[in-house]
């Protein structure tokens, strides 16, 4: 009668000795990978036990169980506003004494850095995997026509040209779903827009309508090349179109190749950087961070959610996760390239690689709407209008973000002087 109620705090004793380290993971399509790494780290610690949770809307679950002060110990999120938004109102954790981080590219270090609505001391977030966007392009049909990847925005144009001339349509959209819209428009941007224009701006020193002056003047020179009534059809119909072989590219990100699968899974697809700069000099390769890692601020064991992210950044894990969905390792080394991303590898490699403009971009501003309107706009006063109604919209949805950093540069200057 004594032997199982000993048994019974033996059993309790040793579980008060295992700490809980849960990842909230916001893609809920790569649940399966997360399952199997949560599977290995269990098998490999006795200390600390790993559960991964892959809701829809995860972000919103977030928010939420933040305001009820129940903190999961890590979180996965994109380099996006999302980052923007939580790291300001202070619930991230500062890991700059992660050592892997030491292993982590510059270049995606440096965009976490961009996302920082006002500049701060410190590291928050471990980025984890990449995406890239350009255009995408019929490898098989551009062998039969014998045409070439574009290197500057001229031979883009005469290659449109050259295709249309062929009977074949030479870029699909897929405008009905607005979102599609920003695809091009970040391409292009991080091309022939300064990187530092948002901050210009917000800074007051300068405006979008001179800032993205170029971005707007050639995302429109693109819509004679694209299919009639573009905002007639959605995403999905531009994967299908592309898939069937209805257009030679789609101005689109690397996302979209498991749906252009899903219709042609034998289809040879590659994807070259858009060609925006009046020079080969000028281009950037569109290139975000997919997914990494935080820890909050208000979780209980941030110590053991460190030693996950060290397992996270291992070789095994990265190569687990890239064979199941695809992507650029944030990690320095000699990590697989999709083959449909061969073309970018020099640009990679290099580091040439800017992040989405959008990620700044306030989600009440609906940006991708604008795009759409101007794109469809054929008055003379289109771009005017476009530029103009982006400036104020943006002045009226950060109007707070803009005086908190305006007045961190007053502060700045004054400390300086």
């Amino acid at each position: 009668m004594l032997a199982a109620p000993l048994a019974g705090c033996a059993s309790t004793d040793h579980d008060k000795t295992v700490k809980t380290v849960e990842l909230l993971n916001y893609k809920p399509e790569a649940v399966d990978v997360f399952e199997e790494i949560e599977r290995r780290f269990n098998e490999t610690h006795d200390d600390i036990k790993l559960e991964v949770s892959s809701p829809n809307q995860a972000m919103t679950i977030l928010k939420t169980r933040l305001v009820r002060e129940d903190y999961p110990e890590i979180v996965g999120i994109g380099g996006d506003i999302n980052y923007s938004n939580f790291l300001d109102a202070g619930l991230f954790e500062d890991i700059s004494d992660v050592e892997a981080l030491q292993e982590i590219k510059q270049a995606y270090l440096d965009m976490d850095k961009t996302l920082e609505l006002v500049p701060q001391e410190g590291i928050y977030a471990m980025p984890f995997a990449a995406n890239a966007a350009g255009i995408l392009y019929n490898k098989e049909m551009f062998e039969e026509h014998g045409w070439k990847v574009p290197h500057n925005w001229d031979e883009f144009i005469s290659l449109c040209k050259e295709i249309e001339k062929a009977g074949i349509q030479p870029l699909y959209a897929g405008y009905k779903d607005t979102w599609t819209t920003l695809a091009p428009w970040n391409a292009l941007a991080v091309c022939v827009a300064d990187e530092d224009a948002i901050a210009r701006v917000n800074s007051g020193e300068s405006t979008f309508e001179e800032e993205y002056s170029r971005v707007a003047d050639r995302i429109k020179e693109m819509m004679p090349y694209i299919e009639d009534n573009p905002v007639a059809y959605g995403y999905n119909d531009a994967a299908s179109a592309f898939a069937r072989g209805q257009s030679a590219m789609w101005a689109i990100g690397s996302y979209a190749i498991p749906q252009i699968r899903s219709v042609n899974p034998e289809m040879e697809i590659g994807s070259f950087v858009m060609p925006a700069g009046d020079d080969e000099s000028e281009n950037n390769l569109n290139s975000g961070i997919d997914i990494q890692f935080s820890i909050l601020k208000g979780s209980e064991n941030k110590e053991e959610a460190r030693e996950v992210l060290e397992f996270l950044n291992s070789d095994e894990i990265i190569n687990l996760y890239l064979d199941a969905q695809g992507g650029i390792a944030a990690k320095e080394g000699d990590f697989p390239i999709p083959e449909e991303l061969s073309d970018m590898k020099e640009y990679i490699d290099s580091g040439r690689m800017k992040d989405f403009p959008d990620h700044k971009y306030p989600s009440e501003m609906s940006v991708d709407a604008l795009i759409q309107t101007y794109l469809i706009n054929d008055s003379d006063t289109a771009k005017e209008e476009f530029l103009k109604k982006f400036d104020s919209d943006w002045q009226r949805y950060n109007r707070d973000t803009i005086r908190r950093i305006q007045e961190y540069e007053a502060k700045e200057k004054s400390e300086n002087e």
